[in-house]
């Protein structure tokens, strides 16, 4: 097929794609009514360097007494699905009448019609298509737009000469940017402008927001001397930080010129080698370069380098058009340069790609030569990899051992801290023994090694215990609905030697007719670090020595895992546990006082290897309530909006998910992203973020839905996890059919048991790990018992067994001793065979065994 000044040239996901208008094969059939819309998907073949026909694709559109033409395409978001789609702005005229229709194209090569509208008049100044899809351009200096959502053509109510750019802006949406004749403010007398006043002042540079329609000052993009020269804009980059916006953009001017702003301030300037330049679009290289491809009207083209200033790289003349893309799928931008060949009409017969770097195809090249050539290349590139890969295995192995010296000095500087500690409060220091040192880092004692007995090393236990500590280091309390919660944030060496941790509400007074023990459900609330609130059993706790192992060598891993911004969360989540109970009964003595107790199994570390466990209750404090302080809301959760923020502190935040139910739902979708859902969230259940945890956002609307928190988590744009935290199942259905209402019909949502897949498989790890080291624990007090009583039994004949046998059985006195040291082993040996336990013993190690397995067990029901 041979082109024509219609054809489009447009790149999409590395093909490019070529658009014709053409008549149908059987012209009598159809009788001069139709046209033929033809999509051609060309990509390029590296074995041959030529560009290749992928697939095609025929939309027929009616032509009766009319005159059809491509006015423009680009690709924009549909905003149903969320995927980009290539998109074609046709013109149909009949007479005075003018049509105009957008159609899209699927990777099936199916056109969608969009929409259309009439005009009586042609488009033919600052036609723009943008995500939706949409469409706007100006007439008679004014702006008209129109969507597929409205499908109404509109006028935006503002006066503009030109239009320079049209994109999104963080936090405004479709931005117009365009310049427009000054306004000049009321107090100035224009009769007392000097001449360059008036001729800085007669235009000006703005911004126009579509959704909002509302105005942009031009003074955040570029000074308003400069809207008399621009002829167009490129934003490259847009943020707002403490609520100001910041801009980065290119801008070409009359002058030709090539201007890099920067919040309104030029930052450089670069003089093009040609005249009428007329539009300008960025490229990102496989060197991270950044290069910007402007194009002229004369149909020449020049690429512009940024790196220490701006500067020309190359240009390039009687160029067709310019694309951008990764053509040869190397994950990096590369420019394609489709030149203007009067002898030859085929389609991408005389093209170029480079990258101004390593790549660099051109047509009309025969690449046979070039192929030992590049198979040295490639051979010296995969020798410079592995030189690379050994350097950086040496370099992490330094890493490692500085990682180790380090975690030594902090052990060192601990246990010094410690001595210190115990000599100014006048207690006996405990050194760490020989053994316990070594087996840690294969290191030696700096202390005197002593080897301390069995009855020594209890000793030591026992004087431990003694120590006073202090394991908490807040106590709060709050009022959610009708329920009363209860924390208590435990220090960070405390939490990590516990298990099976819970708290308990004891009444201070002394009633008579009633339990002094307030019934309550224990829980520990963690935010991980994607900031998702989980409740964890208290017994699902890792190992001490594992945590040991894991503070000394991954210190570095954990810091990179949970950002600086996060890690004071992480922590206050980990060690708060909660208890809550009802209000109600607690309402009816005007005034009473609890005392908190805590309840945990404390594990310590005998031998390195053997743990042992016990249980301890330790006084956290009181707290008092009263109705006055309950009818004032004293103590009453408060969730206000605050800037787009939901204010509360971690207290109130750790309160409402204590006393709120979570579930856990996979949403997929097949064929469209799933942006509806943070639309949802934002708009309809009217949610902000927590200044404390902004993952997590609350639920503002009013209704039973009110103080509902989510947690959306995005996979990937197809799919992802929301998390609810609810009161109730009432409340969780009103969010679900919400939800499903504005989900596409496509989307699948699934139930999640309670924990995710990889947190359940390396608790069950623990668990299996805590049950093989209580039978090991129980087989080591048997073996213990055996050993002495044969070391016992073995000490009355140590000076027999030292005789040679020969001697002994030279005489008949020897031959008794003999008789007698068989006989006595081989009594020793049965009684070793038959031993018997204590009853209360068994009983204590069968219960140890029976709750290990019960909670592996537990945990493969939940992962099945």
């Amino acid at each position: 097929m041979l082109l024509s000044e219609q054809d489009q040239f447009l790149s999409y996901n590395g093909e490019v794609l070529l658009f014709q208008l053409s008549k149908p094969k059987h012209a009598e059939e159809a009788d001069d009514k139709t046209m033929n819309l033809c999509v051609r998907r060309m990509v390029f073949n590296r074995d041959t360097k030529l560009f290749v026909q992928k697939s095609s694709g025929v939309f027929s559109l009616g032509a009766s007494h009319s005159k059809i033409e491509i006015i423009c395409c680009s690709c924009t978001t549909d905003s149903r699905t969320g995927i980009i789609l290539p998109c074609i702005l046709m013109k149909n005229k009949k007479r005075n009448t003018v049509k105009y229709f957008l159609l899209l194209l699927h990777s099936s090569n199916q056109f969608e019609p969009s929409f259309y509208f009439k005009l009586d008049y042609e488009l033919k100044e600052d036609v723009r298509l943008f995500a939706g899809p949409s469409l706007l351009w100006r007439h008679a200096n004014k702006l008209f737009y129109i969507s597929s959502n409205t499908c109404v053509v509109q006028s935006a109510p503002v006066q503009l000469s030109s239009v320079v750019w049209t994109g999104d802006i963080v936090g405004e949406g479709t931005v117009v940017l365009g310049i427009r004749t000054a306004c000049l403010p009321e107090t100035e007398d224009p009769d007392e402008f000097s001449i360059s006043d008036r001729a800085i002042w007669g235009s000006e540079f703005f911004g126009y927001t579509i959704q909002t329609q509302k105005m942009l000052s031009g003074t955040c993009f570029m000074p308003h001397a400069y809207s008399r020269v621009v002829s167009s804009v490129y934003v490259c980059k847009s943020e707002r930080l403490k609520k100001q916006l910041r801009i980065s953009l290119v801008a070409i001017t009359h002058k030709n010129q090539l201007i890099w702003f920067q919040n309104g301030v030029p930052k450089g300037v670069c003089e093009l080698p040609y005249e009428k330049p007329c539009s300008v679009k960025p490229a990102l290289t496989r060197r991270n370069d950044l290069l910007f491809v402007v194009s002229f009207a004369s149909g020449n083209s020049c690429v512009v380098q940024r790196r220490d200033s701006l500067q020309v790289a190359s240009k390039w003349q009687k160029v067709k058009s310019v694309l951008v893309d990764d053509f040869i799928g190397s994950g990096s931008e590369q420019l394609l340069l489709l030149f203007n060949d009067d002898a030859d009409t085929d389609v991408l017969s005389t093209f170029k790609i480079t990258d101004l770097g390593e790549v660099n195809y051109a047509s009309g090249i025969i690449y046979k030569h070039d192929v030992p050539a590049a198979e040295g290349l490639q051979e010296n590139g995969l020798l410079t990899v592995r030189a690379l890969e050994t350097r950086l295995q040496a370099g992490w192995t330094s890493v490692r051992e500085l990682q180790q010296h380090l975690g030594l000095q902090k052990r060192v500087i601990l246990e010094s801290c410690r001595a210190l500690i115990d000599l100014v409060e006048e207690r006996t220091h405990i050194l760490p023994n020989s053994k316990e040192v070594k087996c840690r880092r294969c290191l030696v004692s700096l202390w005197d090694d002593v080897e301390n007995p069995v009855d020594s090393l209890g000793k030591e236990t026992s004087l431990a215990s003694e120590v006073p500590e202090h394991f908490t280091e807040e106590l709060w309390h709050r009022v959610v609905g009708d329920r009363l919660v209860v924390g208590v944030k435990l220090t960070e060496s405390f939490h990590l030697s516990l298990s099976e941790v819970s708290l308990s509400l004891v009444m201070d007074q002394d009633f008579s007719s009633i339990s002094p023990i307030i019934k309550c459900q224990s829980k520990i609330i963690k935010l991980n670090k994607a900031f998702s609130a989980l409740a964890v059993s208290s017994s699902q706790t890792e190992p001490p020595p594992k945590k040991m192992k894991l503070d000394l060598h991954r210190k570095n891993d954990l810091k990179k895992e949970f950002p600086k911004r996060s890690s004071r969360i992480q922590l206050d989540g980990a060690k708060t546990v909660t208890a809550v109970t009802s209000l109600s009964p607690l309402l009816a003595f005007h005034r009473v006082c609890c005392v908190v107790l805590l309840h945990a199994r404390k594990q310590n570390h005998q031998n390195d290897s053997l743990q042992q466990s016990k249980k301890m209750t330790v006084l956290c404090g009181k707290i008092l309530l009263s109705l006055e302080d309950i009818s004032n809301d004293r103590y009453s959760v408060k969730m206000l909006r605050d800037n787009s923020y939901c204010t509360g502190s971690m207290e109130d935040i750790l309160a409402v998910l204590a006393v709120s139910v979570r579930f856990s739902f996979q949403i997929v979708s097949c064929d469209c992203t799933l942006t509806p859902v943070s639309s949802w969230l934002l708009g309809e259940m009217e949610c902000t973020p927590f200044k404390e945890c902004q993952d997590n956002i609350f639920c503002h609307k009013a209704g039973n839905v009110h103080g509902t928190i989510f947690n959306w988590a995005l996979k990937n744009p197809f799919e992802g996890v929301l998390t609810v935290f609810c009161r109730n199942l009432i409340v969780l259905f009103q969010c679900l059919h919400s939800l499903t209402r504005v989900l596409p019909p496509s989307c699948s949502v699934k139930l999640l048991k309670s924990g995710s897949k990889g947190v359940l498989t390396e608790q069950l790890a623990l668990a299996l790990e805590k049950e093989i080291l209580t039978l090991k624990n129980s087989l080591f007090l048997k073996e213990t018992k055996a050993e002495s009583s044969l070391t016992w039994g073995n000490e009355s004949g140590k000076k027999m067994n030292n005789a040679p046998l020969a001697s002994l059985l030279d005489t008949e006195e020897g031959v008794q001793q003999f008789r007698k040291k068989f006989q006595h082993e081989r009594e020793e040996s049965v009684r070793t065979m038959n031993q018997t336990m204590n009853g209360a013993l068994y009983q204590e190690i069968a219960l140890k065994i029976a709750e290990a397995q019960l909670s592996s067990d537990m945990i493969v029901w939940r992962l099945a």
